[in-house]
């Protein structure tokens, strides 16, 4: 044991070039993953508390400087800001509708959602709000013969509000953009070397009912703008990982992570990455410039196109080959395990474990816990054991398509 000290002196010795190669175009990670291979294997063979915490800065340094951000797989929630409508308007709108009882889900207040249960992709619904009060009454309440009006004041001002579907399905652990954002960044100040938590933001525009109902604003490049803007309000522009940062010297943030990937988890502790959902409002984003340069956000863009980096694919089952395949290509994926509470009530886990498997580096769910609500409906009870987590539990893992073989699952997430 005594030779113990100075056999990992020569192995820091051994790496220290390694460190002088970083900037060059050598790449380093082999090297240091061999490293980190002979000193598991030392630390299996020898019980050393040193041996053991050497090998643990080791496996830290590889993490930092050797895997990438889309090269980990991490759990997200789906409309993580939002609450169930009051049983008894429940009752009244599945009685209109059957499809509202997709609406009996609840997620923790953001914050507890990344110290408690470790998520690291979050999904807002924002609807523009410039002038303010345009979602301060909530007309489906007329149903049960309540007021309308909110009297929250945080509805009457201007700016960006957090709302499943106006009039109708709002309740939310967040009422503003800015609430929620707050959440995030109060957690990401408490944890500075945590993971990149990805951000998915859905423009919601579609008016659901005619006046006196809420009428959405439509969002075009102007809306898309003041979003970024406020989002700013909250977070400067070096927390967030931007596609300038992620394009680097390229000519399209497409070449960027199809070509070198995406940056190494060392440059992205603590930050945060804003990608937008609907594809369909990609256009008004981009707004001319798929360059995407001063630009906070990477739309949701078919594969091909120069702004391409983020793709969703909400159901892993209709081709099995697809996420794989975009993995691989270097997009960064969103998929998601449930939907619908189908696999809540019936306890499915197929399409949870074909989500897991796919390599989408975020899947999303409404159950990173299982259901604490009491269905309305007796005859849909839900299953007291449907959750989804990675295998083996923990905040991320080694994306099982696309991670380098000296990726450590226990060495991703820290604070």
């Amino acid at each position: 044991m005594r030779a113990l000290p100075a056999l990992l002196l020569f192995l820091t010795l051994l790496a220290a070039p390694v460190a002088a190669e970083a900037g060059s175009r050598r790449d380093p990670c082999p090297r240091l993953g061999g490293l980190q291979a002979l000193l598991e294997h030392l630390s299996e063979r020898f019980d050393s508390p040193f041996l053991a915490r050497f090998t643990e800065k080791v496996q830290r340094r590889v993490a930092d400087r050797c895997v990438a951000l889309n090269e980990v797989q991490v759990i997200g929630t789906h409309n993580s800001y939002h609450l169930p409508p009051q049983r008894e308007l429940l009752e009244a709108f599945v009685s209109i509708d059957p499809s509202a009882l997709e609406w009996e889900y609840e997620h923790l207040p953001l914050f507890r959602q990344f110290d408690e249960q470790g998520i690291r992709q979050i999904e807002l619904d924002v609807f523009a709000d410039p002038e303010g009060g345009l979602f301060a009454n909530r007309f489906g309440l007329q149903l049960i013969g309540e007021d309308p009006a909110s009297g929250l004041p945080e509805l009457d001002e201007p700016g960006f509000k957090v709302i499943h579907v106006q009039d109708l399905d709002f309740e939310t652990t967040c009422l503003t953009l800015i609430a929620c954002l707050e959440e995030l960044k109060a957690f990401s100040d408490a944890h500075p070397k945590h993971l990149p938590v990805l951000v998915l933001l859905e423009a919601k525009e579609d008016a659901i009912l005619p006046p006196p109902f809420a009428q959405p604003i439509v969002f075009g490049p102007d809306e898309f703008r003041d979003l970024e803007a406020e989002i700013l309000t909250v977070f400067p522009r070096d927390r967030i990982v931007t596609p300038d940062f992620v394009r680097g010297k390229f000519a399209s943030v497409e070449e960027a992570v199809t070509a070198r990937g995406w940056p190494k988890l060392g440059q992205v502790r603590g930050k945060v990455v804003f990608l937008l959902d609907n594809a369909a409002k990609r256009d008004a984003y981009v707004d001319g410039d798929p360059s995407l340069a001063g630009r906070l956000i990477f739309p949701n863009t078919p594969p091909g196109s120069p702004d391409a980096a983020f793709v969703k694919a909400n159901d892993p089952e209709s081709d099995p080959t697809l996420i794989p395949e975009l993995v691989q290509a270097g997009y960064l994926v969103r998929t998601r395990a449930d939907a619908g509470l189908a696999q809540a009530r019936s306890g499915d886990r197929t399409r949870s474990e074909t989500a897991l498997a796919s390599g989408a580096q975020a899947v999303s769910t409404d159950y990173p816990e299982p259901s604490r609500v009491v269905s309305i409906d007796p005859s849909q009870p839900f299953d007291p054991s449907y959750r989804v987590e990675l295998p083996g539990g923990g905040v991320a893992r080694c994306n099982p398509v696309n991670a380098p073989p000296w990726c450590r699952g226990d060495a991703l997430e820290r604070h």
